[in-house]
């Protein structure tokens, strides 16, 4: 299709109704004939706006195609010479870790260029250079417990080992935490979690030993996750969004929920109502629930409905693209600067 000047076409069209509208002031049209013109005009905006609309490629920055993929957002909180999105992240240093610190000094002795003996002068100032490096260690800690015989009753008695102790050989828990971090966190296969252990401590895990330290933390969660769902469900407005994720070669959902400093991540084989009514806090939620206008949140009366700021922006930046509406204009910039006021408030929130 040969390339259009959208201008122009809509400088031609109001140049038209321009005209008309001069000819119906001078009355040099009959009030019939001034009918059909202005549905006639009224059809040909209408098709300009159509056809304009259709010319102009949608991209991540002017639709929601693909949402996951939208430009920096300048309201939230990075670091300064960053292109990260959203908060900064924690730099809280882990509580298993040490820092081991050394100065050395190297004295100076003879004078280079000369060659006379420094032994005795006063050092005026040094010059340092920093090298830093990591050593994984590895820690074992065996506890021996007494085993006696008692003489008067022929038993045979042994201590008390730990309680975080049960068998033979356990991992601890900092083991654990980087595994755990390795997989959940970033995603890291089995296999290559296996070889990895092994480099730093010389053993090899199993799988199912590595999926039970998984397993554990999901059971430690479910607790957190019930004061999660009810604190979610308490409050005014809730951000809902889904993104898939490929489980077992099969393709999975994440359902999220958030509201102020929880979020809620939930895995479902499926997407629309289905998993909706199963993960079931939606249908009790009685707030404001802010998503992308997808037709399956829609389907809920029970809450009130709030659309994405994001994905408005982009398709008025698609309106504007396309038409040139001022009103659209006026409302990406309205959006723009109230998500800027809202971030830098400590409540986030618009009251």
């Amino acid at each position: 299709m040969a390339s259009v000047n959208k201008q122009s076409v809509r400088e031609e069209a109001e140049r038209i109704q321009s005209e008309f509208n001069k000819l119906s002031a001078n009355k040099k049209i009959s009030s019939e004939s001034m009918v059909l013109f202005q549905s006639m005009l009224i059809l040909i905006n209408l098709l300009i706006s159509i056809f304009l609309e259709r010319t102009t490629n949608k991209n991540n920055k002017n639709s929601s195609k693909p949402s996951s993929q939208t430009e920096k957002d300048e309201s939230s909180v990075t670091l300064p010479g960053t292109n990260g999105k959203g908060k900064s992240e924690t730099t809280t240093t882990a509580y298993n870790t040490r820092t081991i610190e050394s100065v050395t000094v190297l004295e100076v002795t003879q004078c280079d260029v000369c060659g006379q003996d420094l032994t005795k002068t006063v050092c005026e100032h040094h010059e340092r250079r920093t090298k830093i490096d990591i050593i994984f260690e590895k820690v074992v800690e065996h506890v021996d417990v007494e085993v006696k015989h008692c003489s008067s009753c022929d038993a045979t008695v042994k201590g008390a080992f730990p309680i975080d102790m049960p068998g033979p050989l356990q991992y601890g828990n900092g083991l654990k935490a980087y595994i755990i971090n390795l997989i959940v966190c970033q995603m890291i296969s089995l296999n290559r979690v296996q070889k990895l252990i092994k480099t730093i401590i010389g053993e090899i895990l199993a799988e199912a030993t590595i999926l039970k330290f998984v397993l554990r933390l999901h059971q430690a969660l479910e607790r957190w996750e019930a004061v999660a769902i009810e604190e979610l469900l308490k409050s005014q407005a809730m951000h809902v969004d889904e993104t898939s994720l490929r489980v077992d070669k099969k393709n999975c959902w994440i359902h999220v929920c958030s509201s102020g400093n929880t979020t809620l991540k939930l895995l479902h084989r499926k997407r629309g109502s289905a998993a909706i009514d199963d993960i079931n806090i939606i249908p009790r939620y009685s707030g404001v629930i802010i998503h992308d206008c997808w037709s399956s949140y829609l389907m809920y009366n029970n809450c009130d409905h709030g659309l994405c700021g994001s994905h408005l922006t982009r398709e008025l930046t698609h309106a504007i693209e396309s038409n040139g509406y001022s009103w659209a204009e006026n409302m990406k910039a309205l959006l723009i600067e109230t998500c800027k006021e809202i971030s830098s408030r400590k409540e986030k929130n618009l009251h």
